[in-house]
């Protein structure tokens, strides 16, 4: 008898590592958080999708600090009648230690670096005033961006016409940290006229949003500026100013445990509204639903409400009165009356009720007269008389309508 085989065993994948961490193995502690389980529902595929969730890290907040100082404040200094770029460097280890230790940034020959601004990052701090995900775990805040077309939503007119509510490509990413990064600068030159100029760049500056306008930006302040005269033996002497730079930033994290419980990809519903007015009584509508299509006089789709007529369909004199709009200005104006010559009130079928003040509709200037202060709207002859409330709309007791204004009627008139 074949003796079986064992299998081998298989390694655990980091994304299950990764959530045996998070899991609480002690009743009485805690649970494991919910965004451990599976949700069919989250599981949408991402194949062929391009969008990537954004990501916002400690490297673009110095990005941007480096970016605004090189290409919108740009420092320089003027020296011997000629303008001299003062260089922006991030103060690594080494360079500060010699900084603090000399005084002075030195290059490999020993010559001391003047003018010269260097900055390092000195303190992160946690803003929770304007936002919190609540758990780092199981994120509850989300901020939600919607792609705007893609192939399941495809952009068309048919949507408008058929009352449809396309599938919006909507995207869930964590609410961001708010931070309050500083940053420790020193500033280098050989005058205390260089450094005046460059403190009054730099506060000029203060209270901006600084970085790239095609990138990220954050508000960055400074509050004081430290000038010092550094004199040592043996060397000439030398400006070293000092100032903290604090940006108010925000970091979206790239980390494992962000992709765990992001929300990600998700669609919106789709749905069909039908907006229709039914006129007729219950006995009417119940039994024509009951009645089979053959035997229905006309379609559903080609009938419109039940006409004065009796008939289910509309008759081709209902039909134009009903698309009947149209708009005029007046040709004379005289007090409080404004006249529409050579147009004709359009007469209804019958059946229909008689035109009234409400159908119309009157502007003045491009504001619109309310229903309550136009008195008639008449046919005189062959003009259109409109009789207005000019007092009232102006709220000037006495006011009459003058020759600049425009008087425009919109209603059922040829």
């Amino acid at each position: 008898m074949a003796t079986p085989k064992k299998r081998k065993p298989v390694p655990k994948t980091q994304s299950q590592i990764t959530r045996e961490q998070f899991e609480a193995y002690d009743e009485v502690r805690g649970t494991p958080p919910p965004s451990n389980k599976n949700n069919r529902a989250r599981q949408i595929s991402v194949k062929d999708d391009n969008v990537k969730l954004p990501t916002v890290t400690l490297k673009d907040i110095d990005t941007a600090l480096f970016y605004y100082f090189r290409n919108v404040i740009k420092p320089t200094v003027s020296q011997n009648g000629t303008q001299i770029d003062v260089p922006v460097i991030y103060g690594n280890p080494e360079r500060w230690s010699t900084v603090q230790k000399d005084g002075f940034l030195r290059d490999g020959n020993g010559k001391i670096q003047v003018p010269l601004i260097m900055f390092k990052k000195q303190s992160i701090e946690k803003n929770r005033n304007l936002g919190n995900k609540l758990d780092g775990n199981d994120v509850n805040n989300y901020i939600i961006y919607q792609k705007k077309f893609s192939k399941r939503n495809i952009y068309d007119r048919f949507s408008i016409l058929s009352n449809r509510e396309p599938s919006q490509e909507l995207y869930g990413v964590v609410i961001p940290d708010y931070v309050t990064v500083t940053y420790q600068c020193v500033m280098f030159t050989d005058y205390v006229e260089q450094a005046d100029k460059l403190i009054e760049a730099l506060n000029f500056a203060s209270d901006a949003y600084w970085g790239d306008k095609e990138s990220y930006r954050f508000r960055a302040n400074i509050d004081s500026f430290t000038p010092n005269i550094e004199m040592s033996q043996g060397q000439d002497r030398g400006i070293k100013t000092s100032f903290n730079i604090r940006l108010h930033g925000y970091i979206i994290s790239d980390a494992y445990n962000r992709d765990l419980a992001n929300m990600k990809k998700f669609y919106s519903k789709s749905q069909i509204n039908f907006k229709m007015e039914t006129a007729g009584t219950t006995e009417e509508i119940t039994a024509r639903s009951k009645t089979a299509e053959s035997e229905q006089p006309v379609r559903f789709f080609d009938q419109s409400a039940p006409g004065p007529s009796g008939d289910y369909r509309l008759k081709q004199d209902e039909l134009t009165y009903l698309t009947i709009r149209n708009a005029a200005i007046a040709n004379n104006k005289t007090g409080t009356s404004a006249t529409f010559n050579s147009k004709t009130i359009v007469t209804p079928p019958a059946g229909y009720p008689p035109i009234t003040v409400e159908d119309f509709e009157v502007y003045i200037n491009g504001r619109r007269v309310p229903s309550s202060q136009v008195t008639s709207v008449s046919q005189v002859g062959s003009d259109i008389l409109a009789v207005l409330d000019i007092p009232a709309f102006f709220e000037q007791p006495g006011a009459v309508l003058e020759s600049n204004d425009e008087v425009l009627l919109v209603g059922r008139f040829s």
